[in-house]
């Protein structure tokens, strides 16, 4: 293998390994992987849009 084989298999792997502690850190943050902001109108069936209403019915009561 050649140099810059190395180089783009490294690159590939660090690539993935961005992606996935991103999506850790967001889950973290309370945030979900369809983006929509909260406006389930727009959204279709979005679990983190449920979660937010299960959470502000809770601190209700």
């Amino acid at each position: 293998m050649q140099w810059y084989e190395y180089l783009l298999i490294a690159a590939a792997v660090a690539f993935v390994i961005g992606v996935i502690v991103w999506q850790i850190v967001r889950k973290k943050q309370g945030k979900s992987g369809c983006d929509c902001g909260g406006a389930c109108s727009r959204c279709s069936g979005c679990s983190a849009c449920r979660e937010k209403e299960k959470r502000q019915m809770q601190d209700k009561k």
